[in-house]
C-alpha cells in the first residue's frame, strides 16, 4: 500500500466508522425521545459533570510526568500540559493521519531532543492507563458480579486482562522483544529504534513506585470518570446506579480508542448497548453518551486554543542545544 493511500484510508476510515455509527444509532433509537432528555437536564449537574471531565486530563498528565520522571526524561511541567492537549485537540481531527500520541511524543521530542525515552513515556502512560481500566473493570465486576451478570461483559473483561498481560510481557522480556525485533531485521534503523524504546522502558523494572503510582493514578481516574458519568445521569433525571458506570466505564475506553473521530460513535454505540442490558432505555444511554461526546470535544478545543496562542504564533521553538528545555520544572 502507497504511502498517499494510507494517509486517504487514515483520514477516510475513522470518518466512516464515526458516522455510520451515529447513523445505526439514531436509526434503531427515537431521537425526538432522546433530544427531550438532553433538553431537559438540570445544567447544575451538567455543569460539575464537565468540570470533572476537564479536571481528569491533569490527573493523566500527571501521571505521564511521573512515568517520564521514571524513564530519566526531564521537562517544564508547561510544555507536557501544552503538548498533552494539542494532542487532545488533533486527535479530534482525521485530517491528521496521527493521533494524539503521536503528536505529543514528536512535539516534546522535538524540545527535549530524547525522542526514545519520550515515547517510552507514552508507552508506559498507555499501559499503566490501561492496567488502571483493566484491575477497576475486574474488582467491580467481581462486587457486582450478581448486579451484572452478562457473559459479553465478562468477555470484554477477560479479553482486556488478558490482552494487558500479553503486551506487559513482551514490553518488559528483553528476550521476547529481541524475538519480536528479528522482524524488523531488513530495516535497521527502525530495529535500533525499538530496541533503544526498550531499554528506556525496562528502566521502569527499577522503579516500582513510580509504576504503582501511574497505576493507582489511572484507577482513580477511572473511578472518577464513573462519577462524571453518573452525575451526567442524574442531570438527564435518571437514576442510575453508580455501580454500572464503574464496571461499564472501563470497558467504552478501550472500545474508543478503536479508529474514530474522537471516540465518536463507539463510545455511543458501547454506552447505549452496556447501559441497555441493565435496562436503560436506549434513548437515554444515547443522550448521556453524547454529552460526554461533547465534553471530549470541548477538552479537544482548549488544545485548539493552545495551539493558536502558542505553536501558530511561533512561540514554540525547537532548539534541542537550548538548555532551558534539560530543566524539570519540580
Amino acid at each position: 500500500m502507497s504511502q498517499e493511500l494510507k494517509k486517504i484510508v487514515s483520514i477516510v476510515l475513522p470518518c466512516f466508522l464515526s458516522l455510520i455509527l451515529l447513523a445505526w444509532l439514531f436509526v434503531t433509537i427515537d431521537f425526538k425521545h432522546m433530544w427531550l432528555v438532553v433538553k431537559g437536564a438540570d445544567m447544575r449537574y451538567m455543569t460539575a459533570a464537565g468540570v470533572i471531565f476537564f479536571m481528569i486530563n491533569f490527573l493523566i498528565i500527571w501521571r505521564w510526568r511521573i512515568l517520564m520522571k521514571a524513564v530519566g526524561l526531564k521537562s517544564r511541567r508547561l510544555t507536557s500540559v501544552r503538548w498533552f492537549f494539542l494532542g487532545l485537540f488533533c486527535s479530534l481531527f482525521p485530517i491528521s493521519p496521527v493521533g494524539s500520541d503521536a503528536i505529543r511524543g514528536l512535539g516534546l521530542a522535538g524540545e527535549t531532543g530524547h525522542k526514545t525515552k519520550v515515547f517510552a513515556s507514552i508507552v508506559l502512560d498507555r499501559l499503566s492507563g490501561f492496567a488502571g481500566i483493566v484491575i477497576l473493570a475486574a474488582v467491580a465486576f467481581l462486587f457486582g458480579r450478581s448486579i451484572v451478570a452478562n457473559k459479553l461483559v465478562i468477555i470484554a473483561i477477560a479479553s482486556m486482562t488478558l490482552v494487558s498481560l500479553m503486551i506487559a510481557v513482551v514490553l518488559f522480556s528483553h528476550r521476547i522483544f529481541s524475538f519480536a525485533c528479528k522482524a524488523f531485521a531488513a530495516w535497521p534503523k527502525v530495529k535500533d529504534s525499538l530496541m533503544r524504546l526498550h531499554f528506556d522502558i525496562v528502566l521502569l523494572k527499577g522503579r516500582q513506585k513510580q509504576g504503582m503510582e501511574s497505576i493507582v493514578i489511572s484507577v482513580v481516574a477511572q473511578v472518577i470518570l464513573a462519577v462524571e458519568f453518573y452525575l451526567t445521569a442524574k442531570g438527564m433525571h435518571q437514576h442510575i446506579a453508580l455501580v454500572y458506570f464503574i464496571i461499564f466505564s472501563p470497558i467504552v475506553c478501550v472500545v474508543t480508542s478503536l479508529p474514530s473521530i474522537g471516540g465518536l460513535g463507539f463510545r455511543e454505540i458501547g454506552w447505549v448497548s452496556l447501559l441497555f442490558l441493565v435496562g436503560v432505555p436506549k434513548e437515554v444511554a444515547g443522550g448521556l453518551s453524547l454529552i460526554n461526546s461533547a465534553f471530549t470535544i470541548l477538552s479537544g478545543l482548549i488544545g485548539g486554543l493552545l495551539y493558536v496562542t502558542t505553536l501558530s504564533s511561533g512561540r514554540i521553538q525547537y532548539s534541542q542545544t537550548d538548555p532551558g528545555f534539560q530543566r524539570s520544572s519540580s
